[in-house]
């Protein structure tokens, strides 16, 4: 009985640990490589059938051989990074370190209780990265500034829309048609000398980089029913930035 309370305890911390991993952004191989070195630490295996909603996970004790199977639904996706980095940069010092049960817990509250960006502070950045765009394709400053309102725009609109627990490709379909609406304008009155390149920037920060990659990455590591539901999600993204700007530029007659 002590056995298998244990394997419950690892069992659940495993996957507390494999679910924040997926909901920030790591492909399926960087999941399964950072659970099975906490599972190492803890003298078991760990087995896992991960898919983009559900995890489950078997962990067997290298000296009892005893085994328990636990199942977990995933929450939406939120990507971060840092939080990615922090947990793989913990899994290796408790390989070093040898740590416990309860300093890997303690460790995984830690990582989940950082202090994150604001909001504003990433609509702010976000938007003098749309700026920074169209200063790439050859926008002047007039260009410049609508490119950084546009995005600024839109990524306020996606926040808003994500807080209210809409559809995900809807949020992005409004987010793109916000940011298109007010880049458009500058095409429309032929504001700066590239208001296209205003347009054409204004939606790049809804462009989904890390399904993408990560289906390629899961592709090449055999994880393929991972790999084709990453890629469907980008393509459906990709489809639903595109009817934004479609529609943008329908009301403004732009071609």
């Amino acid at each position: 009985m002590k056995t298998k309370n244990r394997l419950e305890g690892i069992a659940d911390l495993l996957l507390e640990i494999a679910s924040i991993l997926m909901v920030s952004g790591a492909n399926t191989n960087r999941v399964n490589v950072n659970i099975d070195r906490f599972a190492s630490v803890l003298d078991c295996e760990s087995y896992s059938l991960i898919s983009q909603k559900t995890i489950i996970l078997t962990v067997i004790d290298n000296e009892t051989k005893e085994n328990y199977t636990k199942v977990k639904n995933l929450p939406g996706h939120k990507i971060d990074f840092t939080i990615i980095s922090s947990i793989s940069k913990a899994s290796w010092k408790a390989i070093e370190e040898d740590w416990t049960l309860s300093q890997i817990k303690q460790e995984i509250n830690t990582v989940i209780e950082q202090k994150r960006y604001s909001n504003y502070i990433v609509l702010i950045a976000v938007s003098f990265s749309g700026a920074g765009f169209c200063k790439i394709f050859g926008g002047d400053y007039l260009n410049l500034a609508l490119a950084f309102i546009s995005t600024f725009a839109g990524l306020f609109m996606l926040q808003s829309a994500h807080k209210r627990h809409f559809n995900s490709y809807i949020s992005v379909f409004l987010a793109s048609l916000t940011a298109s609406l007010l880049a458009s304008i500058g095409v429309y009155f032929n504001l700066g000398t590239q208001p296209d390149a205003t347009l054409a920037t204004s939606v790049l920060f809804l462009v989904p980089g890390v399904a993408l990659i990560n289906s390629f990455t899961d592709f090449i590591d055999k994880n393929v029913l991972n790999g084709m539901v990453r890629f469907a999600n980008g393509l459906m993204t990709v489809l639903a930035i595109a009817l934004g700007l479609f529609v943008a530029m329908l009301i403004f007659q732009l071609k």
